[in-house]
């Protein structure tokens, strides 16, 4: 039979608080924070919360390789092809698939067959698409011309060695683990999922699926309850319904909180087994019941507790008053014991900054990472190519281009399709030259609950995206022809230069290489550029180091200049690999690919900032965690003197 509540035991609540004080209650009493840390394998990773951030230990691609069937060729060969006067060229007796390495050279007037991913032969710097060829007795006639670096995929163009790969905090899905896995990691550390037990209470409660008796209600709360803590990050664990009943209702919340990380009651909190609930939670331990009534319409009866660092909460009885409860003041403690971020909207509308183009007809979605800009969001388009999977993990979500529609327009406000509900603009965007030092700062601001963004431009696109505002802080390290000045003279009025720190240039090869081992940069260059079998390897127009290298040439045009990578990775993957023999990269990079280094240059890598801008406290936290991450700079390889 069940124990009554006798009416000399009932009371109404202790005391009434706004939604504010509960909720600061609740967290001062909880400090809500992630239980502990596991190594999860790939397999299990997804919907877990990163632990700690990762950093790539390999380059992805690991080496230059074709973007799709065709030919590895020279570019040079084919400045004149085209449909009226193709060009002939001789094949090579190879053919590259994907796992086979090359074992011959292209040289002037050749070409080999090579597969989608197959690594580029030494002495290619273009692949010619197979469609756009025609086979000629022992060669093939080329009716198109291609530009250095056409359909390659670069080495280190996607994902950096010693870049931060993933950041702690995020949702692991599907393209994380395609990250993790496009490296080589097998596993990750992850926060534990914390155990929340979920119960019922009442003796009128019928669970679903079973025959409703008379005056019974199926048990609604609990499902749904249950689901909404999965969706917070938990391991939900249903333990069903308790009836009215003093010595059950004690002895399946005492087993509840004994056995989980939190528990969950939905029920009468007012008065009855209200009254029972809340007397047993004071059992449990101290501080016990923060807030017993809370001004919210509806909600009023939910009663919040801590007791021995864990939460119990005790939500109302109606289905829509427990959920509106539950998502507004649990749900987000939660999700921080669970290493989540705040939750966040669907669907959002921000400003295109750049053109979009699309096949008509056909539908297409771009992906885009948010930032604050001087009029609202900012949609920045971050794909990389379809080899590449970091686009996924620096994309917020995607704005669609319609299939009647052959792009959109610089400056098009556009819904963005949200990948996650919990996404939110980062307070800082950064947006220009990359660095892996950059990465040694955001550690630091991360640490001071500032969020950034870092999106990978070059020099040039972070001055441009400074200069429409939209972004805070754009990383650059351009030399000024004439002045031989670094950045200074690159910036508008209105822009200050916070100084960042030095890194040093030079000449990269591999060790033991006669040309280069033991002489000074004037011998080694000299050496390299009078050997015709020598083979450099470039970079991008618009970087730094495009305009360091031009000045070091004077003019010269060494063969493998119009080979072109956008990254130092990738150049020294390149010498490291043999399909080059010199280039120009910096020297963390060449000492993590064990290469010979002839310095250059002290190259200053700064960041460009307008003097007014929106967030003056977010930027000197920033300049806060530049100085305090100097050390660990140096330890890196860098300078901050």
């Amino acid at each position: 039979m069940t124990e009554m509540i006798p009416p000399a035991q009932q009371s109404q609540f202790l005391s009434v608080l706004s939604r504010d004080a509960a909720e600061a209650a609740f967290w001062a009493a909880l400090s809500p924070a992630p239980l502990g840390v596991d190594e999860i394998l790939l397999d299990a990773l997804a919907g877990r919360v990163l632990a700690r951030d990762i950093t790539a230990p390999v380059d992805a691609p690991p080496f230059d390789r074709a973007g799709v069937d065709g030919f590895a060729v020279r570019a040079a060969d084919l400045f004149d092809a085209s449909a009226a006067q193709p060009v002939r060229l001789r094949l090579n007796p190879e053919i590259i698939a994907c796992g086979t390495a090359p074992a011959l050279s292209v040289a002037p007037g050749t070409a080999t067959p090579i597969a989608t991913g197959g690594p580029i032969p030494r002495g290619a710097d273009a692949v010619v698409m197979i469609e756009h060829t025609d086979p000629e007795d022992d060669g093939i006639a080329v009716g198109r011309a291609v530009a250095p670096g056409a359909h390659i995929g670069f080495a280190g163009s996607d994902i950096a060695r010693g870049q931060t790969l993933l950041r702690k905090g995020m949702v692991i899905s599907a393209r994380e683990i395609a990250m993790l896995a496009a490296v080589g990691l097998d596993r990750a550390p992850v926060w534990q999922r914390p155990r929340v037990a979920v119960l019922s209470t009442g003796d009128e409660l019928v669970q679903p699926g079973q025959p409703l008796r008379p005056a019974g209600i199926y048990d609604s709360n609990g499902p749904v309850i249950a689901a909404a803590v999965a969706e917070a990050g938990c391991e939900a664990v249903r333990l069903g319904a308790i009836p009215d009943n003093s010595e059950a209702l004690r002895n399946a919340i005492h087993a509840a909180f004994q056995a989980h990380d939190a528990v969950i009651l939905s029920g009468g909190t007012s008065k009855g087994a209200g009254d029972l609930t809340t007397t047993l939670i004071a059992e449990l331990g101290a501080p016990g019941i923060v807030a017993h009534g809370v001004a919210l319409k509806p909600g009023k009866p939910l009663c919040l507790a801590v007791c021995g660092g864990k939460p119990v909460v005790v939500l109302p009885g109606f289905p829509t008053s427990a959920m509106f409860t539950f998502h507004d003041l649990v749900a987000p403690a939660l999700r921080a014991m669970a290493g989540l971020p705040p939750k966040g909207a669907a669907r959002v509308t921000a400003t295109v900054p750049q053109r979009l183009t699309s096949e008509l007809g056909r539908t297409e979605f771009a992906m885009v990472a948010l930032t604050n800009g001087s009029d609202g969001l900012v949609a920045n388009p971050v794909g990389k190519g379809s080899g590449a999977v970091t686009a996924f993990a620096q994309a917020d979500g995607f704005v669609t281009v319609p299939a009647l529609a052959e792009s959109l327009a610089p400056g098009t406000r556009q819904d963005v399709t949200l990948f996650s509900a919990s996404v939110t603009p980062p307070r800082l965007a950064i947006i220009g030259s990359h660095c892996i030092g950059l990465d040694a700062v955001m550690g630091h601001l991360a640490d001071q609950g500032i969020s950034a963004r870092i999106l990978a431009t070059g020099s040039q696109g972070g001055l441009a995206a400074l200069r429409r505002g939209d972004c805070d802080i754009a990383p650059i390290h351009l030399l000024h022809a004439e002045s031989g000045v670094y950045n200074r003279p690159f910036l508008l009025e209105g822009m200050r230069l916070i100084p960042g720190w030095r890194r040093l240039q030079g000449i990269v090869y591999r060790p033991g290489d006669p040309r280069f081992e033991g002489r000074d940069l004037d011998a080694a260059l000299a050496a390299v550029l009078a050997d015709p079998d020598a083979l450099m390897v470039g970079r991008n127009q618009g970087s730094g180091t495009r305009i360091l290298l031009d000045r070091l040439l004077g003019g010269k045009r060494p063969t493998g200049y119009w080979n072109q990578p956008a990254s130092h990775n990738a150049v020294a993957a390149s010498v490291a690999q043999g399909r080059a023999d010199w280039g120009m990269a910096i020297r963390p990079v060449a000492l993590a690919q064990e290469l010979g280094f002839i310095p250059v240059a002290d190259e200053h890598y700064d960041f460009a900032v307008w003097e007014e801008t929106r967030d003056l406290d977010a930027i000197a936290l920033f300049e806060e965690a530049l100085h305090t991450s100097a050390e660990l700079l140096v330890k890196m390889g860098f300078s901050t003197a």
